[in-house]
């Protein structure tokens, strides 16, 4: 091997990451981005792991594949959904509507909106990913509802799914401007009356 040889081989080499926990955080975060871009049948086991600066072989050790970074990286909400439901039933619930929309748009643009724009990227060819996205919504606002009293759950629960779903549409993947970086107490004034009708209101 030659001295170039010999130079570029280490310098390959110590611009990879040790096979430890700072590998496993890096491949998280670079499959974030990546699912996000590319959706998960876009995305693939080398992009991600050239993007985390690690060998490929590192997925598997980790995560034993593809299936189990997305399951980590995506599926994995950055949240607790049950202390979620909390924070927000504190409150009067003609204001439910508004506390829902910043907290969604306040929690999802604290996580970069990385994690949404995977999942929606990847339910056409993940189902868990739509399974995730569907669950999440309907026991989410289900509980919320439940807690008031209104009837009609199912529907009114879709209808608030379809309105939180479009905002983060908009916000986070297809970035409308100046939706996408609009002032977030300006969209609260701006969405939650719509949400709070579908809530409490008449829906017909």
């Amino acid at each position: 091997m030659s001295a170039t040889d010999n130079t570029e081989t280490t310098a390959r080499r110590r611009g990879r990451r040790p096979a430890g926990q700072d590998t496993r955080t890096a491949l998280v975060e670079a499959a974030r981005a990546v699912f996000a871009e590319n959706g998960y049948d876009g995305a693939t086991v080398r992009a991600i792991a050239t993007r985390a600066g690690v060998d490929a072989a590192m997925v598997n050790h980790w995560f034993g594949g593809k299936e189990g970074l997305f399951a980590h990286a995506v599926l994995e909400l950055p949240f607790d959904p049950v202390e979620l439901q909390q924070t927000l039933r504190d409150g009067p619930d003609d204001e439910l509507g508004e506390r829902i929309v910043r907290t969604f748009i306040t929690r999802w643009d604290s996580a970069g909106g990385g994690v949404f724009v995977a999942l929606i990227r990847s339910v056409a060819g993940h189902e868990q990913a739509g399974h995730v996205l569907r669950d999440f919504f309907q026991r989410f606002f289900s509980a919320l509802i439940s807690a008031i009293g209104s009837d009609r759950i199912p529907l009114r629960m879709n209808l608030c799914a379809s309105q939180m779903v479009g905002l983060g549409m908009i916000r986070y993947v297809a970035k409308f401007e100046p939706f996408a970086t609009e002032d977030v107490e300006v969209l609260v004034r701006a969405v939650a009356p719509n949400l709070q009708r579908y809530i409490t209101g008449e829906i017909g």
